[in-house]
C-alpha cells in the first residue's frame, strides 16, 4: 500500500462535532481525500436486520464505496465532505471484525498524498500520522470506542461554542479529575482558533 499522510479525526461521542471538523480541515487542505468509517451490527437496533441504516449493507466482506456517484448524498457525512472540497470520498461499512480490513481497502483507493479518516475503532489497527480527538466541553463523556484509543491521541480538539478560555478550563479540570494517563494526559488542546495552525501542520505531513 502506498504511503499516505493519514490524519485521524475521532470523537468522544457520536455528536462531538468530528464531521464539522473534518469539513473545516478539508476546506483548508485542497486535494485531500476523506474516508468515513461506519461500524455496524446485525440487528443493532433491537428489531430486525433491516431496521438500521447500514444493517442491510453488512456482509462477509467490508463494503467500500468511492466516488461522488456512490457516496454523495445531501445531509449525510459523506455528502458534507464533498461539499467541503474533498478530492474523493470513500465510505467503508464494516462489522467489528472487519474494521482493519475495511480501512486497508479504503486507503488502497486513495490517490491523494493526504487523507482524513473519521472514526475511532480503526486506530486499533492503523497508526495515523496525527490523531485529533474531538470533545465537547459541555458533554465530556467517552464512549468505549474512543476510550480504547486514547493512547493514540496526538491532540484534543474542543468543539462547540463559548469562550476558549472557559472551554479549555472545563476540559483541563475534567482531564485531571479523570486521571487520564499516557499521551492523553499531556496532549495539547486546540479549538477553532487554532485551525490555521493545524492545517499548516497537516500540509507539511505530505
Amino acid at each position: 500500500m502506498t504511503k499516505r499522510a493519514i490524519v485521524a479525526v475521532g470523537g468522544f461521542t457520536s455528536d462531538s462535532g468530528k464531521t464539522t471538523l473534518m469539513c473545516e480541515l478539508l476546506r483548508g487542505l485542497p486535494g485531500w481525500e476523506a474516508v468515513k468509517m461506519t461500524r455496524g451490527h446485525y440487528r443493532s437496533c433491537g428489531r430486525d436486520a433491516h431496521a438500521c441504516c447500514v444493517s442491510d449493507l453488512l456482509g462477509s466482506e467490508p463494503l467500500i464505496r468511492s466516488g461522488r456517484a456512490e457516496t454523495f448524498e445531501p445531509g449525510k457525512d459523506t455528502g458534507k465532505y464533498w461539499e467541503a472540497g474533498a478530492a474523493n470520498v470513500h465510505w467503508a461499512v464494516v462489522t467489528d471484525r472487519q474494521v482493519g480490513q475495511g480501512l486497508e481497502l479504503a486507503l488502497a483507493r486513495v490517490r491523494s498524498p493526504g487523507v482524513l479518516v473519521e472514526g475511532n475503532s480503526f486506530l486499533q489497527h492503523v497508526s495515523a500520522d496525527f490523531t485529533l480527538m474531538v470533545a465537547r466541553p459541555d458533554r465530556l463523556n467517552i464512549k468505549p470506542s474512543a476510550r480504547r484509543v486514547l493512547d493514540k491521541v496526538s491532540a484534543f480538539y474542543l468543539s462547540g461554542e463559548g469562550a476558549d478560555g472557559q472551554r479549555r478550563e472545563a476540559f483541563e479540570s475534567w482531564r485531571e479529575l479523570q486521571g487520564l494517563e499516557g499521551r492523553a494526559a499531556s496532549a495539547p488542546v486546540y479549538t477553532s482558533a487554532d485551525l490555521p495552525r493545524l492545517v499548516a501542520h497537516f500540509s507539511q505531513l505530505v
